[in-house]
């Protein structure tokens, strides 16, 4: 094995796909570990998110991520509401509006009880490619996540929830080592 009796360590470094791992020694603490293994995960398969929607639809993942908000929203949102489900500034979504409207992908409307704020919404076409993206995105997720059976991954989930949980309530986070 190597140094911290990780198999998948030894792995990652013959591949040389440490990424954020290569930051932890063996003294490190277990959860320092698993933050650098969780954050070099999501990193991994994040960039393989980007290339993929890149090389099949010529489309960035934050054009997916807005459409996917508005696709759960068919009367549309407010763009203040949209942008805050995506967690970026109002100029970001005022741009993407901006090129997606152009392409016929969106529409943007004044709201009706808000004479400065507009609602946008993804158009039949919008909809339509938005729905033929996610069905791939959907397959490609789920051939990642393949090496993992059920009872982990709902532990996973599970486990996750927890950890975001103290996170945002700043609880400690339990046992060391």
């Amino acid at each position: 094995m190597t140094r911290n009796n990780d198999a998948s360590h030894a792995a990652l470094s013959d591949a040389e796909e440490l990424g954020h791992e290569a930051r932890a020694g063996h003294e490190d603490h277990a959860m320092l570990k698993l933050w650098l293994r969780m954050l070099a995960s999501t990193t991994q398969i994040e960039a393989e998110i980007r290339r993929r929607l890149r090389e099949r639809f010529g489309i960035s993942l934050a054009r997916f991520d807005y459409m996917a908000q508005l696709y759960r929203y068919e009367d549309g949102l407010k763009m203040r509401v949209l942008s805050r489900y995506l967690m970026v500034t109002g100029g970001n979504v005022t741009g993407l509006t901006d090129e997606l409207e152009r392409e016929g992908m969106v529409a943007r409307a004044p709201s009706p009880d808000d004479r400065r704020a507009w609602i946008v919404s993804l158009t039949p076409t919008g909809r339509r490619t938005f729905e033929t993206m996610a069905s791939e995105h959907e397959q490609w997720i789920l051939e990642m996540f393949s090496g993992l059976d059920m009872k982990t991954v709902k532990q996973m989930h599970t486990q996750l929830g927890l950890l975001r949980v103290h996170v945002m309530r700043g609880e400690p986070s339990g046992e060391e080592g």
